[in-house]
């Protein structure tokens, strides 16, 4: 398969799901990874097991580890991996964390500043830098969430207030980088969405499968989107 052939993929959170699934899907359509993930979590052994199944699939893969809110160490790592598999053609920016519920008025400050810090600080330090180890030719940004980023979430107005800021810097960026011909678009998964309209189970690879479309360059008319991938459950009439 050469959808991605010849193009070197930058993926964030590669060493657990739906990175890995991004990472293999990606890499089984011919491209190069460079593979990332924050400490902790297992993720130096989650690395390293996404590395060898890529490779594994005859594609080479760099790991490295970086805390994404970190910006010294995010562009580190990116900067390492395009030095030796080549410039960037898709950057795809997983920074979600575990994340605790409680209602908006109980969650703590330190858990408040560690949530957006992650998700939203770490994707623009993810974008920064992937952009700037980014082709000449052009190429794709592809920000991955959930569907809190386009539904409210009682519970999580952490988590949910930082996945909306994530939307809002897509599509500025969609704009800023549209002359580079850099296409900028989003992922809203809803794992498992037993509870949506169709009967099926949201899997990672659903999310790989929805993140190679925007990586290549069939979505090539494509920028400023939010793909939603969730058996239709933000549609669902209650």
């Amino acid at each position: 398969m050469t959808r991605m052939s010849g193009k070197v993929a930058l993926i964030t959170g590669a060493g657990r799901q739906p990175g890995r699934a991004c990472a293999l899907r990606l890499a089984g359509e011919g491209a190069d990874i460079v593979a990332l993930d924050r400490p902790g979590h297992n993720s130096e052994a989650g690395l390293a097991a996404t590395a060898e199944l890529v490779r594994a699939l005859g594609r080479r893969a760099v790991t490295g580890m970086a805390d994404p809110s970190d910006t010294a160490a995010v562009a580190a790592a990116v900067q390492a991996g395009a030095d030796e598999l080549g410039p960037l053609g898709s950057v795809v920016a997983i920074t979600g964390t575990p994340g605790s519920h409680a209602p908006s008025w109980e969650i703590d400050d330190d858990t408040w500043h560690r949530t957006l810090d992650t998700i939203v600080t770490g994707a623009w330090q993810i974008a920064k830098a992937g952009i700037a180890s980014m082709s000449t030719a052009g190429g794709s940004v592809v920000f991955v969430s959930s569907t809190a980023a386009v539904k409210s979430v009682p519970a999580a107005s952490h988590s949910s207030a930082a996945e909306h800021a994530v939307t809002g810097l897509a599509r500025t960026l969609a704009n800023e980088l549209a002359p580079q011909h850099i296409r900028v678009n989003t992922v809203h998964s809803c794992p498992r969405a037993t509870a949506a309209l169709l009967p099926v189970e949201v899997e990672p690879g659903d999310v790989a499968d929805a993140v190679l479309f925007l990586a290549s360059d069939e979505s090539r008319c494509i920028t400023g989107l939010q793909m939603i991938v969730d058996a239709g459950l933000t549609q669902k009439v209650a």
